[in-house]
């Protein structure tokens, strides 16, 4: 369902102005307005959806299908020598729109673009006792 508050809605919906890349029935692609890199886009689900834990198990399927084929694309257009794809979920983690979309980010040798973090050094213990809170 739409909501009709939300900014990512309307755009994907087509009541707002894009540079639209592609579109189908259940996603828009558009150019990002604040572009990390040439080329970074979004792909909007035209369905509402705040985040990942939100997003229906088939459109979260299908996502990926979509961002393989806009990243082959890009890729050969664009020239660009690797890619990133990017989601957040929370604030936390760096969302700041709620409405779940994945960044394409084309990524070009000395771009000076980052998106890393430090690795942590946990003990094999803390390894274990992770594993069996997630796994078990």
């Amino acid at each position: 369902m739409k909501k009709d508050d939300c900014i990512f809605c309307r755009i994907a919906n087509g009541e707002i102005p894009s540079k639209t890349l592609y579109e189908d029935r259940d996603f828009r692609v558009i150019l990002d307005l604040g572009p990390a890199t040439k080329g970074h886009a979004l792909i909007l689900p035209k369905e509402h959806a705040a985040d990942l834990y939100e997003l229906p198990e088939e459109l979260a399927a299908s996502v990926f299908v979509l961002a393989k084929k806009m990243a082959v694309r890009m890729t050969e257009r664009l020239q660009c020598d690797g890619m990133n794809l990017v989601q957040n979920n929370g604030e936390a983690a760096g969302q700041t729109v709620s409405h779940f979309h994945v960044h394409i980010i084309p990524r070009y040798a000395g771009d000076g673009q980052k998106i890393s973090w430090v690795p942590g050094k946990p003990a094999q213990e803390e390894l274990e006792a992770v594993k069996r809170q997630i796994a078990e």
